[in-house]
């Protein structure tokens, strides 16, 4: 796989050039579409935002982790993969943010809790107006996958979004805001009312956040009648496991709560559907992952030691992990 694309945000969320210098703001699409140029053999482009404890040389390390396992499985059994006809060829852009903290513990998470929400939130944090962005250039620069039948011969460029931990909350609260007025993205499309965003699917590993988040802090995430489009048009598929400390016994002293790492997600404007995370030789039945918010189970998988603090929490690079991305991707044709 082709080496990723970086970009890197302050305590602030702002996008810094490489000289560590902020972006002034009326100069971040120009930035995104000098340092990120799109390539045209890519099938899907990956947006990879980390979660605590990583630091960027790791964050970028893991994505390519994860998208070289994908690309392999693909490789070496696309007939588990039929909706990829055309082959697989992943890109990745990776999103690095000031994820660190000298504690493991209680008061390192609540640090980094507070420090992603405040990247994104309450109309002060840049973190929205970048992700925004970003999403709104690849969007209108790949190819179109739902293009007129008269560019058939062009299957198009599918666009997915990943996370772990804080990042996966960091992300939705992002790109929630970025889809409220005024509009940030580029995905509006007025002449097809069924498709107003382009992002494909989402995929968020021991999400660090309350279970019940999509309701209380990601709830426009999802069509209501209220609010009839969405800034996904795919799934929002969440790994949990019960080995998972961090969202579990740490989240719980901090949060009075359980996390989704932990537990899954437990409400939100559409129902929540449930599965198994499978191996690598078993294929995903469609009605498992063809839902709007799934949680995967990953007990048997993400387990982690005794002796790690946080448990299973970081314990989800697995090629079964790069399955079910990799199966996402298909679904999305």
């Amino acid at each position: 796989m082709a080496t990723p694309a970086e970009i890197d945000l302050d305590e602030q969320g702002r996008l810094k050039a490489p000289n560590g210098v902020p972006v002034p703001v009326n100069r971040v699409a120009d930035h995104l579409a000098c340092t990120i140029p799109l390539p045209s053999w890519a099938t899907d482009i990956h947006v990879w935002v980390h979660g605590w404890q990583t630091p960027s040389a790791q964050a970028t390390k893991v994505a390519v982790e994860l998208l070289g396992r994908a690309r392999e499985l693909y490789a070496a059994n696309p007939d588990r993969y039929p909706g990829l006809r055309t082959g697989y060829q992943p890109w990745c852009v990776v999103v690095r943010w000031p994820s660190s903290s000298r504690s493991k513990l209680k008061r390192g998470y609540e640090r980094i809790r507070d420090r992603a929400h405040a990247m994104s939130a309450d109309g002060k944090g840049h973190a929205p107006y970048v992700i925004g962005h970003l999403l709104g250039y690849l969007d209108g620069e790949r190819s179109d996958p739902q293009a007129p039948a008269v560019l058939a011969g062009k299957s198009g460029q599918y666009l997915h979004l990943m996370g772990h931990s804080f990042g996966g909350r960091f992300l939705c609260e992002a790109v929630q805001r970025a889809a409220e007025p005024p509009p940030t993205l580029a995905w509006s499309t007025p002449h097809d009312p069924r498709r107003p965003f382009t992002v494909d699917s989402m995929l968020i590993f021991q999400m660090a956040a309350p279970r019940n988040a999509f309701t209380t802090h990601f709830e426009t995430l999802f069509p209501t009648d209220d609010h009839p489009g969405a800034p996904l048009r795919g799934p929002i598929a969440l790994t949990h496991s019960r080995w998972d400390r961090a969202t579990g016994y740490w989240h719980l002293r901090a949060e009075k709560a359980t996390g989704i790492g932990h537990s899954g997600a437990s409400s939100a404007p559409v129902e929540p559907f449930s599965t198994e995370l499978l191996p690598i030789d078993a294929i995903y039945p469609q009605l498992a992952l063809d839902n709007r918010l799934v949680n995967v189970n990953a007990d048997w998988l993400y387990r982690g030691t005794r002796l790690n603090p946080v448990g299973a929490h970081s314990d989800y690079r697995h090629p079964e992990s790069s399955h079910l991305l990799l199966t996402l991707a298909e679904r999305s044709r």
